[in-house]
């Protein structure tokens, strides 16, 4: 009985990761698909360009809103009710996106965003808690999952809109369908994942972690590289467009550079995972990270498609350095909710500046190399908070 016991418990937790990996791969082509389609887009509607940065900033101030209030829905409903509830609405807003109704581009935006909210801040929490002996391998699998999610809607956006004839809107709206798949995969976790016992309230846990500067350490560098990789996902087509690209070499481009990022997210944190100190890795990424920017502001130093795959590689394993840091920084399952929602919603309000603020430089200055030093300037930011979430320790 104790062997049959065991290998329920396997199949159960081989569902949870198929599960898990699903939700992962939906958390980023709503998102990835608009930046190969923004010209598109602004032709179709006359937005300038701090409304077509709205398109993506939209979802992030949800994200930072939002994170922070996920434990309460987890300790009313348990993990497995509220993100099955979170699928639902993301495939409603990415539905409601599409409908050739101006105020409703942003209705869905806002939808989405919301519910990717919730898979962003418990994806973290469920490997806690199942998977806590294995937390850099499972987080190198969601991550990089993630980042396969974002690469094909990068690289099918404009082939969809353009080679079939489905125009921007209803390529956007193509992404609903592994929504739905990731929906009927999740049904059995709902009675699975039981709703769990709470040993404090919400405002305690949040006391304790805002009192934390490991937590705030954290909390930044998840802001810092989020603001990195949201600026690069709408903006990166129109700079090399602007240097003569057209439409679909540039949409190639931020796929290549989604795809390099599958590997930093399969390579870092499992490397990573292993560590108790994982400065030595926030420093190497910090490193490459500027030598792929300084490639994109002076193209002599070599062909574009360097430059871009380097900084694809670094932001998929800071994303997942980011993650992993909330599960090993965290005590228990409960600190990690708390602790993935604080990180989560300051990372996402401070990245929720990036397209705008980039955006508007390039409007200010008329080319795109004040914006990219000023990615320069975060790197170095990122060095700083990045060595202190790598110090070994947890959230106390």
């Amino acid at each position: 009985m104790h062997k049959e016991s065991q290998g329920f418990q396997k199949v159960g937790n081989g569902l949870l990761v198929v599960g898990i990996l699903m939700i992962a791969f939906n958390l980023r082509p709503a998102l990835a698909s608009v930046g190969p389609l923004i010209e598109d887009i602004r032709s179709d509607t006359g937005l300038s360009n701090f409304m077509l940065g709205l398109l993506t900033t939209l979802p992030l101030i949800g994200f930072g809103i939002v994170s922070i209030l996920a434990p309460l829905f987890t300790k009313r409903f348990g993990t497995g009710l509220t993100l099955f509830g979170a699928l639902i609405l993301l495939a409603l807003g990415i539905v409601i996106r599409s409908i050739s109704f101006l105020p409703f581009l942003y209705l869905g935006t806002l939808f989405f965003g919301i519910a990717i909210a919730f898979g962003n801040v418990l994806l973290p929490s469920l490997t806690k808690r199942n998977f806590s002996a294995n937390s850099g391998f499972i987080t190198s699998l969601y991550s990089s999952t993630m980042a396969i999610g974002a690469s094909l809607a990068a690289g099918l956006s404009v082939p969809l809109a353009y080679n079939y004839n489905f125009g921007w809107s209803t390529s956007l709206a193509l992404w609903v369908i592994p929504v739905i798949v990731a929906i009927i995969i999740w049904i059995p976790q709902l009675w699975r994942l039981k709703k769990t016992s709470s040993n404090r309230n919400f405002l305690e846990g949040i006391k304790n972690m805002t009192s934390s500067r490991l937590a705030w350490k954290v909390a930044l560098f998840m802001g810092f590289q989020s603001f990195t990789f949201y600026v690069i996902l709408a903006w990166l087509p129109s700079i090399l467009q602007g240097r003569g690209y057209n439409a679909e070499f540039s949409g190639w481009m931020l796929s290549l550079c989604q795809a390099t990022g599958i590997l930093g997210s399969l390579i870092i944190p499992n490397i990573a995972g292993k560590m108790n100190d994982q400065r030595v890795v926030v420093a190497m990424l910090i490193f490459m990270e500027i030598i792929g920017v300084l490639g994109l502001i002076f193209p002599i130093l070599g062909p574009v498609y360097i430059w871009i795959s380097l900084i694809g590689f670094v932001l998929g394993g800071s994303f997942g350095l980011a993650l992993l840091f909330i599960v090993v920084r965290s005590s228990d399952t409960e600190s990690a909710t708390e602790l993935s929602g604080m990180a989560q919603s300051i990372g996402y309000l401070i990245a929720a500046t990036g397209p705008i603020l980039f955006g508007s430089l390039f409007d200010l200055s008329g080319n795109w190399n004040l914006s990219l030093y000023l990615l320069l300037a975060l790197s170095i930011m990122k060095l700083y908070v990045g060595l202190g979430a790598g110090k070994s320790g947890v959230v106390s």
